[in-house]
């Protein structure tokens, strides 16, 4: 499968796109006035204990704050200063647990682990969604092009990735003899480590070395809620994460972009410095493969499949849901048939669109109902294996008697719905707005209202053109009654900057 990736930088933003055998599979944006932190270091003071949820606020300097759970918590923690206290350090009890002095017991509750006003060093793992704040972790890890460190553990492990047995074996027989047993941390093979030579391990480890010390030396003298370590920008970690061996090329727009790339590519994956280019066509680089196109698609509700089916994605707060319709698909032979092509395809659209629109969280798939147990074992299968493909972690359960099945992914950033739109004034985000007419009864209801309540010699109503003109049209007749009914008149005035729902009556 060939892959290319485009880099297109301006000032404000920069944005990446995965398109993998001329078909967009993946968006990642950042903009300047809005980066994500994931990844970022931060010392940060506990402002509130929540023993309820088993977790605690962290102001990291930003407008809202942290959440950690006391899941996401060292054994030891990692407090301001740079060191890692040892188990007799942390109160009562809970050093012994931590210790593992007390076998069987309960972990230490977060009243144990942290108090009100302490400094601690955390993690961001998830971007602010929504209302919410960023959630944050003291298990540091640091990435590289293979490794991942984590500072505060000295477990070796391989990505689940690596399937092949003897290279496992092999990597972790190269890793141990890249280390020094005396030193601390611990390190995580990454999936593209796959092959790697003992001489590219050790340049990741000393890397990885340089910039923890760095860390730490900010740890002794950084002030509570500031950054110690700030990720790299998107078009590194697009270097770093994202090119692999099928990539074929990555284009970039930006000449000042490149040259940092390949300094980057030339240092950490020199085997890929070649494949880096600049892309000097008058043409945006976004209109290659119609990547501009397939992003407006990307943000609509409906998504159509080749065969005349189509999608209907609607993303909420609490899951997203995912309906497959035959739509103007008839099939050529028997409907059993025609409802397995149409859930069959459905599956490589729904694995593309959950990548290409970064949906996470839970999602739930209601495919169309098959009575042939085969046809449902197999599209089950094929979804699975049209998942496999996603960098990012995803689990899938088994369908239902109802044809509904759940997905779980990671959600570690803003959806690109979210990224790039925000909830429309006037529906609030609903999605649907109040007929006229409802709004005219309402209008009624309210003059009745003012009546009962207020000695008036007239009312005014003031609302959009649409409600006005239905006023002096199909409801004259119920305005007319209206006003015989209170004995007062009433006008109408139209108010351009009101919308559908919006209305007022005014006393006069």
């Amino acid at each position: 499968m060939s892959e290319e990736i485009l880099i297109n930088v301006t000032p404000q933003e920069t944005r990446v796109a995965v398109v993998e055998n001329g078909v967009l599979q993946e968006v990642h944006i950042e903009r300047a006035r809005a980066r994500g932190i994931v990844g970022n270091i931060y010392k940060g003071k506990v402002t509130r204990i929540l023993p309820g949820m088993q977790a605690a606020f962290v102001d990291i300097g930003m407008d809202r704050a942290a959440f950690l759970h006391a899941s996401d918590i060292q054994g030891r923690i990692n407090v301001a200063g740079g060191r890692m206290p040892a188990a007799t350090d942390m109160p009562g009890r809970a050093a012994n647990r931590a210790a593992g002095g007390e076998p069987g017991s309960p972990p230490p509750g977060i009243s144990e682990l942290l108090h009100d006003g302490q400094e601690v060093v955390v993690q961001v793992v998830k971007d602010p969604l929504g209302t919410k704040g960023a959630r944050v972790t003291t298990h540091i890890t640091m990435p590289a092009r293979y490794l991942v460190y984590m500072p505060y553990s000295k477990h070796i492990g391989i990505s689940q990735k690596i399937g092949d047995d003897a290279e496992r074996e092999r990597l972790r027989t190269i890793l141990k003899a890249a280390i020094d047993d005396n030193e601390p941390g611990g390190y995580i093979l990454r999936t593209v480590a796959g092959a790697v030579s003992e001489d590219e391990l050790s340049t990741d480890i000393r890397y990885l070395k340089r910039l923890w010390k760095a860390v730490q030396g900010r740890m002794q003298t950084a002030a509570a809620c500031t950054l110690l370590h700030e990720d790299l920008t998107l078009a590194l970690r697009t270097m770093r994460d994202l090119v692999r061996e099928n990539v074929e090329k990555v284009r970039i727009d930006s000449r000042e972009t490149f040259v940092k790339a390949r300094d980057f590519a030339i240092e950490f994956i020199p085997e890929v410095a070649e494949r880096i280019e600049v892309y000097p066509g008058e043409r945006p680089i976004f209109d290659l493969y119609a990547v501009e196109d397939e992003i407006q698609k990307a943000l609509e509700r409906k998504v159509l499949l080749k065969s005349g089916g189509y999608l209907v994605i609607d993303q909420t707060e609490a899951m997203t849901t995912i309906d497959v319709n035959t739509g103007a698909y008839v099939g050529r032979s028997n409907q059993e048939e025609t409802l397995f092509k149409t859930n069959l395809e459905a599956t490589q659209a729904i694995a593309r669109q959950l990548r290409l629109r970064n949906l996470g969280g839970m999602i739930i798939v209601d495919f169309i109902d098959m009575t042939d147990p085969d046809h449902r074992r197999q599209v089950l299968r094929a979804l699975e294996k049209a998942l496999a493909r996603d960098r990012v972690k995803s689990y899938v359960t088994e369908m239902s008697t109802l044809g509904l099945v759940e997905i779980t992914r990671k959600r570690t950033r803003e959806s690109l719905e979210h990224v790039l739109c925000e909830p429309c004034p006037v529906c609030k985000g609903r999605g649907v707005l109040k007929t006229p007419q409802t709004v005219c009864y309402e209008i009624f209801r309210e003059i009745l209202r003012e009546a009962r309540q207020f000695d008036s010699d007239k009312y005014l109503v003031m609302a959009s053109q649409v409600v006005i003109d239905l006023l002096l049209d199909e409801e004259s007749t119920g305005l007319l009654n209206l006003q015989e009914f209170i004995g007062k008149p009433v006008h109408l005035q139209v108010d351009g900057l009101y919308n559908q729902e919006q209305f007022d009556v005014v006393l006069m």
